[in-house]
């Protein structure tokens, strides 16, 4: 046979691949709403820049086990190429060809690519829509060959940016891989993930339940926190997992990308204002940030509205918005360099620290940390929620991940106090003593163990019950002891760098910004901190 006969012949098996599962699978694919695996691919990357490996995989056909069905490209679309310019691996499975399980030579294919986004350093994204692992293959004793899968997944860990986008059901190992990545975006009533599926929960233990009761987007975004971003479709996951690495680096030995927006200004009017020397002060906030606060600190805002003042183009890119709401977590650029905020929620419990809000933002710091991200905290924090349930559900060890979390974060740390900064909600929100490059405050701020009420309803106590009019003498007593807890005590003693213009919050962030590029700070040698689990 000619060279160009052999060659026509690898390329009518290509072409074959192409066609995944055959045409019924793929219109049953669509029919419920997902994309093909290969219509996923040619949104994610640049076009034209795909480079796919292992096309021609495929299962042994005459494995007995398999019925010789047959498996285009094992069931997993694995490759490289580059989204909005920068290089990123891919492992996407393929949902019409057996489910999209997870088959011995699809493995092998998968393996290639995690050591592939571990030597080059470049992020590694899994589309997944996979029934988990190939039973007919592994139920045997070929089962202990498996798991290099999730160890892969722990060493590439703070190395390079690992995303798992949830595009169709995901059981057991699959569902894993999404439990190890460090986004997780899940699309809304077509994605799921469980360690095991309806059936074999109801055999094992009892409970009938559907598939989306068990581990939809809802369940795993608002409640157990393993999703991060819930989203409508296919097309907005794709979107959102490039928007998501467009913050960060390709690898923890890189800073994230500056983006600096094109102004709307035209060129005669910026060079009026560069010429007249007012260019100096166009970071400064108009003066409508200074109504977002109440006048009676017991009343609740948004905090969202003083980040999108903040950020570039109020652009914010919010990660777990529906979990743990005390406390906000996000993307977001301020003068064209990225930022990960971290801000506490007054509307949402008057912004109180509980297990969820501690487990949202130590995890968020800790991806912040690894891949060079600077850490904005915007404070506005009662403490920690108290009582038997919190003390049931481990808030003391869940607090400390967070107490962790920021003590071992070495990026620039920039903290604002917007309104209270009270008891421990204070120290995990990068407090004085946890290192932070800028710590400021606005008139409008306290810093204290706790607010004036409950001091004086603890140290007065036996006084005030002994007063002819307790609710009076409380009263006295309150408004006294207010001004130990004033601003101008922490401003004195130099507690605190300085107490700002609200309107002046962003150009000072930005000169922190400029002045930390080149921060290093280099903690005690050990082999590993003891994380609090």
């Amino acid at each position: 046979m000619s060279l160009k006969s052999q060659t026509d012949l690898f390329l009518q098996k290509k072409v074959e691949v192409l066609q995944m599962g055959g045409a019924e699978a793929v219109q049953k694919q669509q029919a419920q709403g997902k994309l093909t695996v290969r219509e996923r691919i040619d949104l994610l990357f640049d076009a034209g820049t795909f480079c796919e490996l292992g096309a021609l995989a495929q299962a042994d056909p005459d494995d007995p086990t398999l019925k010789g069905k047959k498996t285009p490209a094992d069931g997993v679309v694995t490759g490289h190429g580059l989204i909005n310019g920068r290089r990123v691996c891919v492992i996407a499975y393929d949902f019409t060809v057996i489910a999209g399980s997870i088959g011995e030579v699809g493995e092998r294919k998968a393996q290639k690519i995690r050591e592939m986004a571990l030597t080059q350093r470049i992020p590694i994204i899994w589309l997944l829509d996979s029934a988990g692992a190939r039973v007919q293959e592994i139920a045997s004793s070929k089962f202990a060959m498996t798991g290099k899968l999730f160890y892969d997944q722990v060493m590439l860990s703070g190395v390079v940016p690992q995303v798992a986008a949830m595009m169709g059901p995901c059981a057991a190992g699959t569902a894993y891989i999404a439990g190890l990545a460090d986004f997780v975006p899940m699309v809304k009533g077509t994605s799921s993930m469980a360690l095991a599926g309806p059936p074999l929960v109801e055999a094992a233990i009892g409970e009938k339940i559907s598939v989306e009761e068990l581990g939809g987007s809802k369940v795993h975004c608002d409640v157990s926190g393993v999703g991060d971003l819930e989203v409508p479709d296919d097309k907005a996951c794709l979107e959102v997992v490039k928007k998501y690495l467009s913050y960060l680096p390709a690898n923890c030995s890189q800073d994230p990308p500056v983006v600096h927006k094109t102004s709307g200004q035209d060129q005669s009017d910026r060079l009026s204002r560069l010429l007249t020397g007012s260019a100096r002060h166009e970071e400064r906030l108009d003066d409508d940030i200074l109504e977002i606060l109440p006048d009676d600190p017991k009343k609740v805002y948004d905090m969202k509205r003083i980040i999108l003042k903040i950020i570039d183009g109020a652009d914010f890119f919010e990660i777990k918005p529906k979990f743990g709401q005390g406390i906000i977590t996000g993307f977001g650029r301020i003068g064209g360099r990225s930022v990960g905020i971290v801000a506490n929620q007054p509307s949402f419990m008057g912004g109180v620290i509980q297990v969820d809000e501690s487990d949202k933002a130590a995890r968020f710091i800790n991806i912040c940390n690894a891949y060079n991200v600077p850490l904005l905290f915007l404070q506005d924090c009662p403490g920690f929620m108290v009582g038997s349930r919190v003390e049931k559900a481990g808030i003391i060890r869940h607090g400390a991940k967070m107490l962790w979390a920021v003590s071992h974060a070495t990026v620039p740390k920039m903290t604002i106090v917007i309104r209270k900064a009270y008891g421990a909600g204070y120290y995990v929100m990068c407090g004085k003593a946890y290192g932070p490059d800028l710590m400021v405050a606005w008139p409008s701020a306290e810093i204290s163990l706790m607010g004036a009420e409950g001091a004086v309803n603890i140290i007065f106590r036996k006084e005030i019950e002994g007063a002819g009019d307790p609710a009076k003498k409380r009263e006295e007593l309150t408004a006294l002891y207010r001004d130990r807890i004033s601003l101008s005590m922490a401003a004195e003693g130099a507690y605190i760098d300085d107490v700002i213009d609200p309107r002046d919050t962003r150009r000072v962030i930005i000169e922190t910004l400029k002045l930390t590029e080149n921060k290093k700070v280099i903690l005690p040698e050990r082999r590993n901190g003891v994380v609090p689990v």
